[in-house]
């Protein structure tokens, strides 16, 4: 038997407002992922170390906020600085077209938007694993 592709999914910020990503943990569960929802309020040095700990496939950040401008960089630096350069890391949330360009930079793989359909997600991260 196969492994699950294993999915971390993390709310970095004081974001209080987790629905969505509720909704994107059991939706990737039933496509039939392994995925482990951190809860709310992780700064990102919390989200780097579940990642090491939990050793992913992939990272998803779910964020309301408006802080993804400097969160989603920060955890993918705190990454690249820890040796973690094999994680698919998505976005999604709240995320304004003109702000995608300077998180795909800073590492993030893709955003995801409001309304994206599970499915859209689930093909997404088994075409782009890094492992």
């Amino acid at each position: 038997m196969e492994r699950k592709i294993r999915l971390i999914v993390a709310k970095p910020g004081l974001d209080g407002h987790d629905r969505g990503a509720k909704v994107i943990a059991r939706g990737l569960r039933d496509a039939g992922f392994e995925v482990i929802y951190t809860g709310l309020h992780q700064t990102p040095d919390d989200i780097v170390q579940s990642v090491i700990q939990e050793d992913p496939d992939a990272l998803l950040l779910s964020i309301l906020s408006g802080a993804h401008p400097v969160l989603f960089p920060e955890i993918t630096k705190k990454l690249h600085e820890n040796g973690v350069d094999d994680v698919l890391v998505l976005g999604g949330g709240i995320i304004p077209e003109e702000d995608v360009p300077a998180l795909k930079e800073a590492g993030v793989s893709e955003v995801f938007g409001p309304g994206t359909k599970i499915q859209e997600i689930a093909d997404y991260i088994r075409a782009n694993l890094k492992r």
